[in-house]
């Protein structure tokens, strides 16, 4: 049984509806309406809203695109994942169908800690989403010395510079079930063999894809 208590000072919020925080803690599989799915995406959209908005006061003097690149760094799946793990959300995880439990990839996590955003959001407004926000994602945005350069974008800057056209991204097998996909994507510059990657989603999987690119033509 979840320990709310404990679980509500981890949050640094106490829900009056504590069904929308057991909803964000439920893995579904399959059923969108009992599970996370739908808080998910209403947890992405608001967190964006509060990283984009810490970001443009914290770095005035930034334009747009270095802006853009810690926005990417602060709201990917790893950055997420890395939330969920640190608060041990695990240890509060309900399963819907507990004899059809999946591993705690990435993705759940990730995916879960969207979920807990929105339900603070729907529970207590914008405030409380980003009272949590600020709290956990600020040291992490602290922790970026300068505007991170992820794998696509670098190989996109590589092919600008030789004046090749842009990297051309192509979804080559997609396995596995709902709940925890792999990708693979191929990525191709004119000029250099083309490579493939794999990733739990498309963005993951074509990150991994421009880096081994990246690789193979020494940058």
């Amino acid at each position: 049984m979840i320990d709310y208590a404990e679980l509500y000072a981890v949050l640094g919020y106490t829900f009056k509806k504590k069904k929308l925080l057991k909803q964000a803690l439920t893995l579904g599989y399959g059923n969108h309406f009992s599970g996370y799915e739908r808080l998910e995406f209403l947890g992405d959209r608001v967190l964006g809203v509060i990283v984009a908005d810490m970001l443009f006061h914290s770095f005035p003097d930034e334009p747009e695109g270095d802006l853009a690149r810690r926005f990417t760094d602060l709201t990917r799946a790893e950055a997420l994942a890395f939330v969920a793990h640190e608060l041990h959300f695990e240890r509060y995880l309900i399963s819907a169908v507990p004899s059809n439990k999946p591993d705690l990839t990435k993705a759940v996590l990730s995916d879960v800690c969207e979920a807990v955003i929105a339900a603070l959001y729907l529970d207590g407004g914008l405030t409380a989403a980003e009272n949590f926000v600020k709290q956990y994602w600020t040291p992490l945005m602290e922790k970026l010395a300068a505007p991170p350069i992820d794998a696509k974008t670098k190989l996109q800057e590589w092919a600008q510079a030789h004046k090749l056209d842009l990297p051309v991204y192509i979804q080559q097998d997609r396995t596995g079930p709902d709940h925890d996909p792999v990708f693979v994507m191929q990525v191709s510059v004119r000029g250099v063999e083309p490579v493939c990657a794999s990733g739990k989603s498309k963005r993951e999987a074509s990150q991994n894809a421009a880096a081994e690119l990246l690789k193979k033509i020494g940058v």
